[in-house]
Order: C-alpha cells, then structure tokens, then sequence
C-alpha cells in the first residue's frame, strides 16, 4: 500500500511537471519600451533593443504562469544616438554600474476573462520593489507552419523616484511617472 501511495505520488509530480508549457519570446514581433512625460507637455517614448522574456504556463489560460524580463539597459533606444548616449550615463540609466532592468513573477492571476494581474519584483537603477502589472492576452492562434503563438500585452506605471532614477531632473522636465509596456509574442515550445 505504501509503495502504491508513493507510485501515485510519483506519477501526479511528473505529470504536472510534464504539463508545464514553455513559451519563447519572438523578439521580431516584441517589443519592450517605456513612456514618460516631457517637459509636462509630451509623450517621450523609448524601448530596449536586447531583452529577453522568459514565460512558464501551468495551465492552458496562463492561470498560475510565471514570466522573468531582464533588459541591457545600455540597449536604450530613442531614435537619438546623442540622447541614448546621454541615457546610458550616470545622470539616467548609469549603464555602466547598472546594466540590467529585470523583473521575476512571484503571481500571475487571471482577474477576467483574457486579464490578468502580475505581480513581482522589479530591479531598475539598484533598487528592488514589488510592482503589479496589467496583463491581457491577446490572443493564442496556430501559424501555417503548425506552431501554436500568444500574444500579451502588460503595463504599469512606477515612480522614477522610487528608484532614484535621473534624480537631478526636475518633474517639469521628465515626469515622475513612468509608464513600462511590453507587447509580445511568444512561441509555444
């Protein structure tokens, strides 16, 4: 009997294991980016050339899923090569002594239908906090190539000064709300 309980056991740990789906991003169709305020009068957007997204799903509605973003923050892109330069230094981003944005799911619940709340820890500038994220699924299809692809889109907004982020800029300048965003794509693997 005891031999038979630990079988089953056994068995329940592996299927459940087997069961969770591993979803690549596809950075092609992916993008990871923020907004803020210029000057108190304008959208000023950037994104991140080299990031990555890494999505684990328990279940087939994405209940329970767990999702780490980590970003190159000497990556930034503006469309200004001057500007860029200016946000990798010590007076924004500080690329150098801080190279990486990363963010680790500690909850992924589904709130509605194709709605979710994500919650986890977001390191930016050396400074780690909690952070809940809206998430929607756009949507799951199966491409002419057979291979089955999700789309998401997730965004929050965070305080720069919750992180001393660009400090010495004043919020009539860059507002103190920033709002992160990722539309993504991911592949079935």
């Amino acid at each position: 009997m005891k031999r038979t309980i630990i079988l089953a056991s056994l068995f329940l740990s592996f299927s459940a294991v087997s069961f969770a789906q591993s979803w690549k991003l596809d950075k092609a169709h992916s993008r990871f980016g923020f907004t803020a305020i210029h000057n108190s009068i304008n959208e000023f957007h950037g994104n991140f050339k080299n990031y990555d997204i890494k999505l684990m799903a328990p279940t087939e509605d994405f209940s329970g899923a767990s999702v780490e973003l980590t970003a190159n923050t000497a990556s930034i892109n503006t469309d200004n090569e001057r500007r860029d330069g200016h946000l990798q230094s010590p007076d924004f981003f500080d690329a150098t002594a801080n190279p990486t944005i990363t963010f680790k799911s500690s909850s992924f619940e589904k709130v509605a239908d194709k709605k979710y709340k994500i919650t986890g820890d977001l390191t930016f500038h050396g400074v780690t906090k909690t952070v809940t994220l809206d998430g929607t699924l756009n949507g799951i299809i199966t491409t002419p190539q057979n291979k089955k692809v999700a789309g998401f889109t997730v965004t929050g907004k965070i305080k720069r000064s919750d992180y001393n982020f660009a400090s010495g800029m004043p919020v009539a300048m860059l507002s103190d709300e920033i709002e992160i965003k990722a539309n993504s794509e991911f592949v079935k693997e």
